[in-house]
C-alpha cells in the first residue's frame, strides 16, 4: 500500500519540526511479475480485510500492453521531472512501438546465395513479411468474432 500522510488536526500543529510525509495516495501498489514475455500484476489483500482467512491471499492477472502503455501516457509532466526525464523529448510511452518502421528495400542488406553472384532478399526481408502475416491474422480473427483464446495465440505469435 502506498501510504498516505498522516491527517493531523490544526491544533496539532508543531512550528519547530519541518514537515516529514511519505507523499503516498494510499493505493494499492501491485508486484509487477514477469514470466517468459507476459508481465503479471500480484495484489496483495491485507490481513484485516478477511479475518477468516489466516494467510495473505494474492490476486494476480495478466498486464496487457495496451494497459501498460495507457498507464505510462497518464504520468504526469511534473512526475516526469521528479523522475528526472524530459516532457519534450523522452516520455516513458515512447519506449513501447505502436507502429513498427520498416525500412525500403533498397536499404535492406542482400545477401550472396551459395557464395556466387547472384544476390537474394535477406533474413530481414522474410521476417518483416511474418510479421505482416500474423497481423494480418490477429486483425482478421478479432473482425470475425474469433474466440478469446484464439486472438491471444495469434497476438503471441506477433511477439
Amino acid at each position: 500500500v502506498c501510504e498516505a500522510d498522516e491527517q493531523k488536526d490544526e491544533g496539532d500543529l508543531d512550528g519547530d519540526e519541518p514537515k516529514k510525509g511519505h507523499g503516498g495516495c494510499g493505493h494499492l501498489q501491485p508486484l509487477i511479475r514477469k514470466e517468459g514475455l507476459k508481465l503479471f500484476l500480484q495484489y496483495k489483500k491485507p490481513k484485516d480485510e478477511d479475518e477468516d482467512i489466516k494467510t495473505v491471499h494474492q490476486d494476480k492477472r495478466l498486464f496487457t500492453p495496451s494497459e501498460v502503455y495507457t498507464t505510462l501516457m497518464k504520468i504526469s509532466d511534473s512526475d516526469l521531472h521528479l523522475l528526472g526525464l524530459s516532457d519534450e523529448y523522452a516520455r516513458p510511452e515512447w519506449m513501447i512501438l505502436t507502429v513498427l518502421p520498416v525500412p525500403p528495400p533498397p536499404v535492406r542488406p542482400s545477401i550472396a546465395v551459395d557464395g556466387g553472384t547472384m544476390r537474394s532478399e535477406d533474413d530481414l526481408t522474410y521476417k518483416l513479411g511474418e510479421i505482416i502475416k500474423a497481423s494480418t491474422n490477429v486483425r482478421k480473427s478479432e473482425q470475425e468474432g474469433s474466440p478469446a483464446h484464439i486472438v491471444t495465440e495469434y497476438e503471441q505469435l506477433l511477439q
